[in-house]
């Protein structure tokens, strides 16, 4: 069974990230279907635009805990899972409907999405310090285009997680709904912007995503090195089974 499908409607190439049991965790097979899933949907010619969306109550709830522990234990390093930069170099729009919680790495792919939409009801943030160990995938500075960098930091900081009403004046998240209104406005805007040629929106996202494609390259370095310090505490494991919660 697919633990993400992609089906292409009048243009519109919607990504549904659909793991029930694991709540849309990151495990490794998750990965490799939702990579699969955007190549699928870029490579349909009749395809102008990608719509990401995930569970009604959960868009993705970032790294399990099996790959955490690869990740303290050197089996599989963090910058080696690249979801984040996939996302962003899909060559066409993509819309995150993240109508339920995003947390860790599930944030930082919704983060990507060229036009993002949140729920006021549900929980969004970056919890890699409560896990022991510096964040990853790019949300060092991918939460910087969507918040300030004052609150930005203090998220990455206290891996505090916030409803999405507190996002929802003065940011840079495109809408904050209710939850049951996310994904039908992203709906129309993916519909919208279907409408249009194919090449001109591929000039286009080339061109508006320089900047960010940029800065996710170079925060990869720089979570690299933070990695190497912080993943090599000896007690980083102890951390990882005593404060991840399933």
């Amino acid at each position: 069974m697919k633990l993400v499908s992609t089906r292409v409607t009048d243009g519109v190439a919607e990504v549904h990230m659909s793991d029930t049991d694991n709540k849309n965790a990151l495990s490794r097979a998750f990965v490799e279907d939702l990579s699969a899933a955007l190549i699928e949907a870029e490579n349909d010619a009749s395809a102008r635009v990608v719509l990401l969306r995930g569970l009604d109550t959960v868009f993705c709830a970032g790294a399990t805990k099996d790959m955490l522990r690869d990740f303290a234990s050197g089996d599989l390093q963090p910058h080696e899972i690249r979801l984040a930069g996939a996302i962003l170099d899909v060559s066409l729009p993509v819309i995150a409907a993240m109508e339920g919680h995003a947390v860790g790495g599930g944030l930082a792919i919704g983060l990507c999405a060229d036009i993002v939409l949140m729920a006021k009801e549900s929980r969004y943030g970056c919890n890699f310090v409560d896990l022991g160990f510096t964040p990853g995938m790019g949300t060092t500075r991918l939460l910087e285009h969507v918040l300030s960098p004052a609150v930005a930091h203090e998220l990455l900081f206290t891996g505090e997680l916030r409803r999405g009403s507190t996002f929802a004046n003065n940011t840079g998240v495109n809408h904050v709904l209710s939850r049951e209104e996310v994904l039908p406005k992203a709906q129309a805007v993916a519909e919208r912007i279907a409408e249009k040629p194919r090449l001109v929106l591929e000039t286009l996202k080339r061109t508006l995503s320089i900047r960010r494609r940029a800065a996710f390259e170079e925060a990869r370095t720089q979570e690299a090195l933070m990695h190497t310090i912080s993943l090599s505490r000896p007690e980083v494991r102890e951390d990882i089974e005593a404060r991840y919660v399933e």
